[in-house]
């Protein structure tokens, strides 16, 4: 009686729980890898209306894998969980605000509205 059998099935469970463990660190790595992949990710949660008869308005959103953040320039803080909120005044007329985000590999993101200032008195006459 051979013990040939009972090596080669020893031998193909070891490769087969090899190529598993490998399947595993490499799946592992791929999810993690996903932020380097992605950059950074910026998302307005309130909705911006492109004409205001208000002097102040309120940018609220998300961001996910930055470093800093800024609004025209401005930088803004976020909390633990990556929201931010913060208060845009606008000038006579037309206003373009734009938040830039980047991340620790130097890539930035831009999200870019207009908005329009027509004061309450204007709309009236």
């Amino acid at each position: 009686m051979s013990n040939r059998p009972y090596l080669e099935l020893r031998s193909f469970l070891k490769l087969v729980s090899l190529t598993l463990v490998a399947l595993v660190i490499l799946g592992y790595v791929a999810f993690q890898a996903r932020f380097l992949i992605i950059g950074p990710v910026v998302h307005l949660t309130t909705e911006t209306k492109p004409i205001y008869n208000e002097r102040t308005i309120e940018i609220a959103g998300q961001a996910e894998n930055i470093t800093d953040l800024t609004i025209n320039g401005r930088p803004i803080y976020t909390n633990e969980n990556g929201a931010f909120s913060e208060q845009l005044v606008l000038e006579n007329g037309y206003t373009i605000m734009t938040i830039r985000a980047h991340d620790r590999y130097g890539r930035e993101t831009t999200l870019t509205r207009s908005f329009v200032y027509r004061p309450a008195s204007s709309i009236n006459m």
